[in-house]
């Protein structure tokens, strides 16, 4: 009975872990999917606009 037990809890720990995984690989393709806020330096924006200049 107890053997049974540990096999059953081992099963379903394995199942979160595999549920957890696949809930965090679809959180990071739907931040894919979204469009970046990246910081600029301002040096990085003083030089594009010298460029364009």
């Amino acid at each position: 009975m107890k053997l049974i037990r540990r096999i059953l809890a081992g099963l379903a720990v394995i199942a979160l872990a595999f549920k957890a995984v696949a809930s965090f690989l679809s959180w990071v393709e739907r931040q894919d999917d979204q469009p970046a806020e990246a910081w600029l330096d301002e040096e990085e924006s003083d030089e594009s606009e010298l460029k364009e200049a």
